[in-house]
């Protein structure tokens, strides 16, 4: 799946469960919240003060660990 700055927070973890502790290791806790269902990835970003094409970087590479 390509991940981008648009893309739904509840996409990723539906398409890739196993990015949860990607988001959790930067005080993302609440996926199951209704906000994250509707949230882009930019926008969860801007909510937790988190630089998103940075964040967007790491998660690709953590994906790509796996």
């Amino acid at each position: 799946m390509e991940i981008t700055r648009e893309t739904l927070i509840s996409e990723i973890l539906e398409n890739c469960p196993e990015a949860m502790p990607a988001f959790q290791q930067i005080g993302m806790h609440c996926m199951g919240c209704a906000l994250a269902s509707g949230e882009s990835l930019e926008q969860a970003c801007a909510a937790h003060g988190i630089d998103p094409d940075e964040f967007l970087v790491s998660l690709k590479e953590y994906l790509e660990t796996l």
